[in-house]
């Protein structure tokens, strides 16, 4: 069993897949070939955005976002602790400084309770992570920007495809970000990107800025990066796209048998909460366990893999702890020492999940 069954999704979609890489190779339209746009306005209109710009990986459009609101030195950025390091890493190298906020223990997303209380004059932004795929709670989140005016960027690398409140990831706020890492819910078969806007001016802010900040060839009136998605990722995401509709319904579908089964079988284990309001997409399917080390070791002798998503908040981790003090944010430091991730993807069979879920359940007896 896979963690993440990436090859039977290929061979559900390979004459697809196949053909969309070789017509790049044909035509030889490696950098911004004419399948860039073409998944550009394919997911502008799955969102419902006015804007979808492709770039590098979802990384790469977490700092295009910062810099198109021409972050300054020490300017802050609130967000979660409890997320991948990409997410203060971007900040970051934009000059700006991280402000953790606590996540919300049911959820694992950012507290959005607790953001106003962390603003200060230099605040610039806020960017909550819709982790594991459940988007954050973006109306809130929206209302204290507005109040302070300030941007959003929802990191939504793991949460493209989820629904919340009738409108999509990565169309909630100023900036949406995703990522098309192979493991993600949208995933193509290397590094890509894509940032989402409904703001004129800020997305031709994120297309100059991918392309060293030139507002035509060899006039750079900004500075930029090399943040571009080559033609062949977007071609693989294109080959993609088909299904995915029949995938996110998948996932929803593994998901909530996953919280049957597992309430079932192990009625004490700790499940993520999924509000009323929104879906979740499962890039992890995340539960919290005690002694989790054991746990894993007992769920790999089964024939079961696991993953931690993530075994430190970034205030624990050496590069970051400046920005944080070490018993901050204690929900955050609690899921850490509890989560673990069961194998999941849309291809995930009825027979495998029960394998994972009497699997799990010998190993908590």
């Amino acid at each position: 069993m896979d963690f993440i069954d990436l090859k039977s999704q290929y061979a559900a979609l390979r004459d697809n897949i196949n053909a969309r890489i070789q017509k790049v190779l044909d035509h030889g339209q490696y950098i911004l070939g004419p399948e860039v746009k073409e998944m550009e306005a394919a997911l502008t209109a799955y969102t419902g955005s006015k804007h979808c710009i492709s770039v590098a990986s979802g990384t790469e459009a977490l700092l295009i976002c910062l810099m198109a609101l021409d972050l300054q030195p020490g300017d802050e950025v609130i967000t979660s602790p409890f997320t991948f390091a990409a997410t203060a890493e971007m900040i970051v190298l934009a000059s700006g400084v991280p402000v953790f906020v606590d996540i919300e223990p049911g959820t694992a997303n950012i507290d959005a309770k607790l953001i106003e209380a962390a603003i200060t004059a230099k605040t610039k932004a806020i960017m909550p992570v819709s982790l594991y795929g459940q988007v954050a709670d973006m109306d809130a989140i929206n209302a204290i920007a507005g109040r302070h005016g300030l941007a959003v960027i929802e990191d939504a690398a793991q949460s493209f495809g989820a629904s919340y409140k009738g409108s999509k990831s990565c169309n909630t706020s100023t900036f949406g970000c995703t990522s098309f890492f192979p493991s993600k819910p949208l995933g193509c078969y290397g590094d890509g990107g894509a940032i989402f806007t409904n703001d004129d001016a800020l997305a031709q802010a994120c297309r100059e800025i991918r392309i060293h900040g030139q507002s035509q060839r060899y006039l750079h009136t900004r500075v930029g990066v090399g943040g571009r998605m080559d033609t062949l990722q977007c071609a693989v995401v294109l080959g993609k796209l088909d299904r995915f509709e029949w995938e996110v319904r998948r996932r929803l579908e593994l998901g909530d048998a996953y919280r049957a089964k597992l309430q079932a079988a192990v009625p004490a284990l700790q499940l993520l909460e999924v509000r009323p309001d929104r879906d979740c997409v499962w890039a992890q399917y995340t539960v919290f366990v005690d002694d989790r080390d054991a746990v894993q070791a007992k769920l790999k002798a089964a024939g079961v893999p696991t993953a931690v998503h993530y075994p430190r908040p970034l205030h624990h981790q050496p590069a970051y702890a400046k920005y944080g003090q070490p018993d901050a944010c204690p929900h955050s430091i609690a899921a850490a020492a509890r989560v673990m991730s069961l194998p999941m993807s849309a291809d995930l069979t009825e027979e495998q999940q029960d394998q994972v879920v009497a699997a799990l359940a010998a190993a908590l007896a």
